[in-house]
């Protein structure tokens, strides 16, 4: 996943998309650079649009942010909560019992 983040990066910043950037953007993260995995993204990103392929993703950022949208305001927040968890355990146990019996 670090190479195609890195890719975006140097995406966004107009640089170019090949095989020294992307492993200089990587070692630069601390990660380890997988020569393999370096080449393979290069080359599957030789044809693609990034911009096209970035404005035709599925936003997932949107569906996780309205749960909070929905949260009571305050500290109830965290009442609201501790209350849930122990439901969640009762029904995890549920779940749990009912697969062995």
């Amino acid at each position: 996943m670090e190479y195609v983040y890195a890719a975006l990066l140097l995406h966004k910043l107009d640089k170019e998309v090949n095989e020294a950037n992307l492993s200089s953007v990587v070692k630069a993260s601390g990660a380890e650079v997988n020569e393999a995995q370096v080449k393979s993204l290069v080359a599957a990103l030789a044809d693609v649009n990034i911009d096209e392929a970035v404005k035709a993703a599925p936003v997932a950022v949107a569906a996780a942010a309205a749960p909070a949208a929905d949260a009571p305001a305050g500290g109830d927040a965290k009442k609201e909560a501790k209350k849930e968890e122990p439901k969640n355990e009762e029904a995890a146990m549920e779940g749990l019992s009912s697969l062995f019996g």
